[in-house]
């Protein structure tokens, strides 16, 4: 239990992350990754702490991926309540009921420091079945104002020993009452979180694990934030520099109507969310994702933007995104918590083929996909990133994707179909080997998948995934 005592600070370091969400490639090198702009996170050349890459590796098979949550009652009932209530009904979630304790937060970057009361629930340990090298959470929740949530991950590792609860995320849908912050606690010798990702330490591997969420608010206040789901998942895929291309999967000829939305007509707006441009790749991926179910801000919200400015509503996801501690909006459970915090469900999921993938685009479900590669890797993109977000549409009538990439000059520059062995290869690798020499680290199939809770999601077809 957290003292009452301590206060809590949050650390101002940046992220051990490549600062940079679409920074272009020349045809022979790096131009630049620019400054202050946010790397799609797992994307950027990785960590002590990441997966290793053994020297000249082929591409492997073996890939484990699981994804596991908790949203219903039932399910909250199962963990440990310590003054939350699991509220009734379909999605309720779970609220303060009464408070266990108190502490005192300062905020470095509102240069705030306010007491809060909180209240903690603790899930079940929940064993994947094989040992995971790598697991992201990532929460459904909403917070009135004067209140916010933390989730901390506790891991049991090979040898039974235990991380300790490691802090994933200091979130709430609004600014005003605290800074929206990662803090990238180490594990010692089990590994590291690099912003929103675990990383296990070469040798070692995740068994089990438990997840944390303590509800805060105002010691006046009555309110509650309203957690419906929490979730994490957690895999183990072998260093690859491809996969094997994938037979068609049925989707050919389905182009969803997502709305279109450029990052590049924002540069230089709102630096202190990151300045637009190379850095909004997420939100505006998320963005364009929210509307498509008709979700989004409302003029009430967007008031603040300056009138001028085009498509605000990705100036509002940009700023409902930003990680102070990472300085950038690439943050993924923080982009699932924006899209959830409109009501939609929204996961962080590590999809294991593009069969999985086409499954939910046949169901009508767009996907954000992540994505990092080099300037010519990708016929018809123009550019090279350390690390990015575009929304996979569709597929053509022969297979290749159909993308409402944000990484355009204009709105109506967005879409465009990309070859189906280049962006599968892409998507889905660990690892490769720049011209220089250099290392660049892949996603391995790191995906944005947001939908009304009343649509259900299709079964994934891979033995792999049972439970997502």
């Amino acid at each position: 239990m957290r003292s009452a005592h301590a206060p809590r600070t949050r650390r101002t370091l940046r992220s051990t992350r490549a600062l940079t969400c679409a920074a272009v490639l020349t045809a022979t090198g790096i131009a630049g990754t620019g400054t202050g702009a946010a790397a799609a996170p797992g994307t950027s050349p990785a960590p002590a702490t990441a997966r290793t890459v053994p020297a000249g590796a082929a591409p492997t098979a073996g890939e484990r991926v699981t994804f596991h949550k908790w949203t219903t009652q039932a399910d909250f009932q199962a963990g440990t309540a310590a003054g939350v209530t699991a509220l009734a009904g379909d999605r309720q979630g779970i609220a303060i009921s009464s408070t266990v304790g108190s502490t005192r937060y300062k905020d470095p970057y509102l240069h705030t420091t306010k007491t809060y009361a909180f209240s903690t629930w603790t899930s079940p340990s929940y064993t994947p079945g094989f040992g995971a090298t790598e697991l992201v959470s990532s929460w459904d929740a909403q917070t009135p104002a004067g209140t916010w949530l933390e989730v901390e991950l506790n891991a049991t590792m090979e040898d039974g020993h235990q991380t300790g609860w490691l802090d994933m995320g200091d979130w709430a849908s609004g600014d005003t009452d605290i800074d929206r912050t990662s803090t990238s606690p180490s594990a010692g010798v089990y590994g590291q979180v690099d912003t929103d990702t675990f990383n296990a330490a070469a040798g070692h591997s995740i068994q089990a694990y438990q997840l944390r969420a303590t509800l805060y608010r105002l010691p006046t206040s009555t309110a509650s934030p309203r957690l419906w789901q929490l979730g994490a998942f957690a895999s183990a895929v072998p260093a690859r520099t491809g996969v094997t291309p994938s037979p068609l999967g049925g989707a050919e000829g389905t182009e969803l109507a997502v709305p279109r939305y450029s990052q590049q007509i924002h540069v230089g707006q709102y630096n202190q969310y990151g300045g637009g441009g190379d850095a909004w790749c997420s939100p505006t991926s998320s963005e364009m994702i929210a509307e498509y179910w008709g979700d989004g801000p409302s003029a009430a919200d967007l008031a603040w933007v300056d009138p001028s400015y085009a498509d605000p509503s990705v100036d509002y996801a940009a700023r409902s995104t930003y990680d102070y501690a990472y300085r950038g909006t690439g943050n993924w459970p923080f982009n699932a918590a924006y899209a959830a915090h409109y009501g939609l469900d929204a996961e962080i999921v590590q999809l294991p083929s593009v069969d999985a993938l086409e499954t939910l685009v046949k169901a009508g479900i767009p996907v954000a996909i992540s994505v990092a590669f080099d300037n010519g890797e990708l016929t018809g993109s123009g550019y090279g990133t350390a690390g990015h977000l575009m929304v996979v549409v569709g597929f053509t009538a022969t297979g290749d994707f159909i993308v409402d990439d944000p990484f355009s000059p204009s709105d109506a520059a967005v879409r465009h179909v990309y070859q189906r062995g280049q962006l599968e290869n892409i998507w889905l690798r660990t690892y490769w080997t720049r011209t220089d020499g250099t290392t660049g680290s892949g996603s391995g199939g790191v995906a944005y998948v947001y939908k009304p809770h009343d649509l259900a999601l299709p079964p994934v077809a891979d033995p792999n995934n049972p439970t997502w």
